[in-house]
């Protein structure tokens, strides 16, 4: 049984919760057409307003944390966020409803709160006052108690369970310590207006000056030189630094204050490590950290998977892609920033995870989807591809994978290119498509007879043909052009050369319920698949599901192994902890430390043996058949 008062009272509610806000917004609209309120200060507009501000403040420290481009050198704690810690993270904001609430509260109890001045020139001065002799040895009295035993494991257990600090962990606490808490925020608000200083402005500064300081101190990024407190060493008594804080969360039984050490200097329970830890992480943040072995090459879909990057909204990109209607008003933003990449930018540095001890990090390439089919920005493109591969190589990265169109063959030749133009490249180059093929293949009905296949000539397509025609199984392949047909024909052994089949129309598989898609198919083209025809798939973007009478398969996937850690984005529309074949393709090749590039055309002999590498290192296949309602 949960301890009282340490379950949040509309939990219950879930995302309803937001409906309070609007309550503080309609109250405040109605207010401003009531003639008899005109003279009167409206309350709810401003408690609104602040509370807007401070989710805003806390999700400017969160994607600051998080843009490892940025801050990737000046972590503190250098494990991922995982999908756990998000989770148990989700309702951080828990606490700006509870001081709006309270707030509200008090103005109906003390009415004379209704006329304060817009600035008060002592307020501030008051304000602070207030802080250091009241909040800072109230919050150190209270949060070490908060350490006691009984406390701790009923409690303040909960803020503790996030293994890294992150500006959104200093709202995840019970409902007890955040009516505490309020209390300590509260003290110089109420204090100055007591004694005559109270103003609008106060209100803000101090609020939002507070939740600043909350989050600077879990943000997990060191970013105060060390020469500051080589200058002047009063100053580390006064403000707390994020590797201070970090400290607490790692040996919590030191640094309890809440944004002065001074209190912990005077309580003697300020940890000795302090001062050298954060001149150590200062040093470090122009050094490169370690090096990963596998970088997976990315690139952008479209203006709203733009917006599903990890350092945006985390919730959001803990969860699979989809549109979502609350972001359209944000497509002009988006538009703008992909024209200032599309001009110039480099290749940036997004997530990552650990799988055997192993760093993997997923680059991007500042491109969106639609550029790749523009023939006028190829040469840019690859410029960019290849400033990604030579940046890898002289960081000593072991496997960079390249995704979906990064390795167009119109493009690059499937990486071909690269390796051709770099001979003597230590990183090996990946396109991942030989595991693509197997996982696909692998989809397929065991006694399956005949397959229609589109895309044909692409070099998936080839593949799958010349595996499945050695497997005695009829291919029909979607194609106009005879002379890539034959080519790929002639490869096959001249016993098997009867099952490749081509045809010119979709009418050719009328009566063909196995359909693999390589190209994208109209509603049109899709009506001439028979009722329960299963489709498999290849193309980005995945073909949208028209048919009731049909099911559709995903883009070919992969779970990643069980002890993968750090991992907490989806990748793309990929549920959690589930990756694109190719990528998991590259990381199979790193695994196995394999020393040959895997560009150009998919060597098919060793589609079998990359799917054995794969089930041994712990992946699994997906089974993500739909059926469209």
């Amino acid at each position: 049984m949960a301890a009282p008062l340490s379950a949040w009272p509309w939990e219950f509610l879930g995302n309803y919760k937001l409906a309070v806000y609007g309550l503080f917004l309609g109250k405040a609209m109605y207010k401003r057409y009531q003639e008899e309120a005109m003279d009167q200060i409206n309350w709810c507009l401003h408690i609104f307003i602040i509370c807007m501000l401070r989710l805003f403040v806390h999700q400017l420290w969160s994607s600051y944390s998080s843009m490892l481009f940025l801050t990737r050198n000046r972590q503190i704690n250098k494990q991922g966020v995982d999908f756990n810690q998000i989770d148990k993270e989700w309702n951080w904001d828990n606490f700006v409803i509870l001081q709006a609430i309270i707030a509200a509260l008090v103005l109906y109890i003390f009415p004379t709160f209704e006329t304060p001045s817009v600035w008060s020139k002592n307020g501030l001065t008051a304000a602070l006052v207030l802080h250091v002799a009241v909040s800072e040895p109230l919050f150190y009295t209270v949060h070490r108690c908060f350490h006691g035993e009984f406390l701790f494991t009923r409690y303040h257990s909960l803020h503790h369970s996030s293994p890294v600090p992150q500006p959104l962990t200093a709202g995840n606490a019970t409902f007890l310590e955040h009516l505490l808490l309020a209390v300590v925020v509260a003290v110089p608000i109420i204090g100055t207006f007591a004694i005559g200083h109270g103003s609008i402005s106060l209100i803000y500064a101090y609020v939002l000056v507070f939740d600043c300081l909350r989050c600077f101190g879990h943000s997990n990024v060191e970013f105060i030189p060390h020469q500051i407190f080589d200058a002047a060493p009063f100053l580390k008594y006064l403000l707390y630094t994020p590797t201070y804080h970090n400290l607490h969360h790692v040996e919590k039984d030191s640094n309890y204050c809440l944004f002065m050490p001074l209190f912990d200097a005077l309580g003697n329970t300020l940890n000795k490590k302090s001062w050298e830890e954060q001149r150590k992480n200062s040093l470090n943040s122009g050094v490169n950290g370690r090096v990963p072995d596998f970088v997976f090459l990315a690139h952008i879909v479209d203006m709203s998977s733009a917006m599903h990057a990890p350092f945006l909204v985390r919730s959001m990109a803990s969860l699979p892609f989809h549109t979502r209607l609350y972001l359209i008003p944000l497509w002009p933003i988006s538009f703008a920033v992909m024209l200032v990449m599309w001009a110039k930018s480099k290749t940036f540095l997004v997530s990552f995870y650990y799988l055997r001890n192993r760093l993997h990090q997923t680059w991007v390439v500042p491109r969106f989807g639609f550029q790749y089919f523009l023939p006028f920005a190829a040469k840019g493109i690859n410029r960019k591809i290849e400033e990604a591969i030579l940046r890898a190589d002289r960081l000593g990265v072991k496997v960079i994978s390249l995704a979906a169109l990064n390795k167009n063959e119109a493009l690059n030749g499937g990486g071909a290119i690269f390796v051709k133009k770099h001979p003597n490249l230590k990183v090996r180059v990946v396109h991942g498509n030989t595991l693509t093929a197997a996982v696909i293949l692998r989809e397929l009905p065991h006694d399956v007879t005949e397959v229609f296949l589109t895309g044909a000539t692409s070099k998936l397509g080839r593949a799958i043909a010349l595996y499945l025609c050695r497997k005695g199984v009829r291919v029909l392949m979607l194609t106009l052009s005879t002379e890539r047909f034959r080519k790929i024909q002639k490869e096959a052994s001249a016993d098997c050369q009867k099952y490749l089949v081509q045809v010119t129309k979709y009418q050719a598989a009328q009566n063909c319920k196995t359909w693999i898609v390589g190209k994208w198919i109209t509603h049109s083209e899709q009506r001439f698949a028979p009722p329960g025809t299963h489709f498999h798939q290849f193309v980005v973007p995945a073909t949208k599901p028209y048919r009731r009478d049909c099911t559709y398969g995903n883009l070919a996937a992969m779970r990643l192994p069980e002890d993968v850690q750090g991992l907490g984005s989806c990748e793309y529309s990929m549920d959690r902890g589930i990756v694109h074949a190719c990528h998991a393709g590259g990381v199979v090749h790193s695994l196995e430390g394999w020393k040959h590039n895997e560009v150009g055309a998919i060597d098919v002999d060793r589609i079998d043996l990359v799917w054995e590498a794969a089930i041994k290192h712990g992946f699994k296949l997906i089974s993500d058949t739909k059926h469209k309602d």
